[in-house]
């Protein structure tokens, strides 16, 4: 059974909003978790990384995100140098498993891995080299995030 029709005030439109959206504008919030609502927005990866940069605003985030794409780069170069196709393996356990970590126990936030995982991984190591290269505060300041 469908909700009974309103305004089209949640979504901008005339008459009844579709189906699945919120009736009204303060539904929107109590629906969604700020991780969905933002993650529903993001059309263009420039639109994506100050959302990642907002999800990794501490310090202690950001340096487990480091410790993991450090160690999955380190085991992907191993496993080239001594043909051991098994170190393959653990490439994406140690980039996941630090940095989910730190989303679960530190940020307390979900993943973006979940909803983009191929901006997601972009922005690990963009995260990480601008980090190695000192830009990162740059970055941080440019939107306003602080930690």
């Amino acid at each position: 059974m469908l909700p009974p029709p309103s305004s089209g005030e949640a979504w901008g439109g005339p008459g009844p909003s579709p189906p699945g959206l919120p009736r009204k504008t303060g539904e929107v919030k109590e629906a969604a978790s700020s991780y969905d609502a933002h993650m529903a927005t993001h059309h263009t990866y420039a639109e994506f990384w100050p959302f990642y940069l907002r999800e990794h605003s501490k310090r202690q985030t950001r340096g487990l995100h480091y410790v993991g794409s450090i160690a999955s780069v380190v085991l992907l170069v191993w496993a080239v140098a001594t043909q051991n196709w098994w170190w393959l393996l653990l490439v994406p356990v140690a980039g996941y498993a630090f940095a989910w970590f730190a989303h679960f126990f530190v940020e307390k936030n979900k993943p973006a891995t979940f909803k983009a995982p191929f901006w997601s991984l972009i922005s690990d190591y963009r995260m990480c080299g601008l980090w190695l290269s000192g830009r990162l505060g740059n970055e941080l300041m440019k939107y306003q995030i602080r930690g």
